[in-house]
């Protein structure tokens, strides 16, 4: 009986911190994704007004990616444009104008 309940306190333990590390990540990837949202909109600036992102959740293991979308700076013309983030650096780059006929995202 004594093994049981040392089993199941046990088990217990490791569910519910289980739990907790989940939480974490989860809260862990939330702030991830919104650091490469910031990033990405700011460094978009100087090409799209007022940019919406859509994040690859997770990145690959060095980088963030995301698809920076709204009006050209100047024009009337919806674009987008790819978004690198630096993990280690938390920097951004982005890659040149896609037009709206090359590349459809609705963030």
């Amino acid at each position: 009986m004594k093994i049981t309940t040392t089993l199941v306190a046990a088990f217990g333990t490791v569910l519910i911190a289980g739990s907790a590390a989940h939480a974490s990540s989860d809260d862990a990837w939330a702030a991830f994704q919104s650091d490469v949202s910031k990033a990405c909109v700011k460094a978009a600036k100087g090409l799209i007004e007022k940019g919406k992102t859509v994040v690859d959740p997770y990145g690959s293991e060095h980088y963030g990616m995301a698809v920076v979308t709204g009006k050209a700076v100047g024009a009337k013309a919806r674009i987008s444009t790819i978004c690198v983030y630096d993990k280690q650096k938390k920097t951004a780059e982005i890659g040149g104008e896609i037009s709206a006929k090359q590349l459809a995202v609705t963030p």
